[in-house]
């Protein structure tokens, strides 16, 4: 009954390019709105209070972005997917200063986003508009080598485009690292975890350190839910680790070094030639 109230409620609408409606609806869960997209919850936005991070996977993200560099200290971050500009909204809120790039395909979402959900004034974020991957090989020069924070956050629906999945997707991404900056990807995988395992491979495969932030279901393939792969090209720092881990949202599960050989044991990593796209989720998955 809930979500039939808060239907009736939408701020605004937008057709996407394929034929999908994106909603801004009002939460029937907590403060704030969730941005909708053919039936996926695919962001929540509290204008409140830019730091309320609702949705767990994302709140893992925000764990690991308050671990960076000093606090407080602005970031060079580039974000491939907008949704509802989420991450980006809780690093000028945390980070103040920060300059933002955001790549997103769709042009209707964003003006839906910035008509109903709008940014801060002061906010230095420049989104471009196209594919992901296009689009990130075709950045600033001067973001090569520069940037402190790469998310992956990019769905069709509620599946990642499978040339966004590939080894050579992240090695093009990867370039824009700085040499200790972080890469995050949000996985979404169910029972037996096939897709996921194999994109940690691919991950691996491009960035020598990396570890998997879950809930414990989750992780143990018992249920469909979000992983959030953290990854870099230096040793992420050991007092992270139980920090990640307290941080929550509880139960959490911080995977690393053995255990990453373990999860990733028989999985191939994902090329151009062979990638998947994710798992499609029931719809029965967002009957909350």
């Amino acid at each position: 009954m809930a979500r039939a109230r808060i239907e009736n409620d939408e701020l605004g609408r937008a057709r996407l390019g394929d034929g999908t409606i994106a909603r801004v609806l009002p939460s029937a869960y907590t403060s704030g709105y969730e941005l909708d997209v053919d039936g996926t919850p695919q962001s929540h936005v509290d204008l409140d209070d830019p730091t309320h991070l609702h949705f767990e996977y994302v709140a893992r993200m925000g764990a690991v972005i308050d671990l960076l560099r000093m606090p407080g200290q602005p970031l060079t971050a580039v974000h491939l997917g907008a949704g509802a500009l989420t991450i980006p909204r809780y690093v000028e809120a945390t980070r103040p200063g920060s300059r933002q790039q955001v790549v997103e395909l769709e042009q209707p979402l964003i003006d839906l986003v910035r008509t109903h959900l709008p940014l801060p004034r002061n906010a230095s974020l420049r989104v471009r508009i196209g594919d992901a991957r296009a689009v990130t090989a075709k950045l600033p020069a001067g973001l090569t080598g520069a940037v402190d924070l790469l998310v992956c956050d990019v769905y069709a629906g509620a599946q990642t485009p499978a040339h966004l999945t590939t080894v050579e997707f992240y090695q093009d991404a990867a370039r824009l690292l700085a040499p200790d900056a972080v890469l995050l990807v949000n996985v979404a995988d169910g029972a037996g975890l096939a897709f996921a395992r194999r994109q940690v491979a691919t991950v691996r495969e491009v960035l020598e350190h990396v570890v998997v932030l879950a809930e414990v279901q989750v992780l143990k393939g018992r249920r469909f839910g979000n992983l959030v792969v953290v990854a870099s090209a230096s040793p992420l720092p050991v007092e992270w680790l139980p920090r990640l881990m307290a941080a929550g949202p509880h139960p959490a599960k911080v995977a690393q070094g053995a255990e990453i050989d373990e999860f990733i044991r028989g999985a191939r990593p994902a090329t151009d030639g062979d990638a998947t796209a994710s798992p499609k989720p029931l719809p029965s998955l967002f009957d909350r």
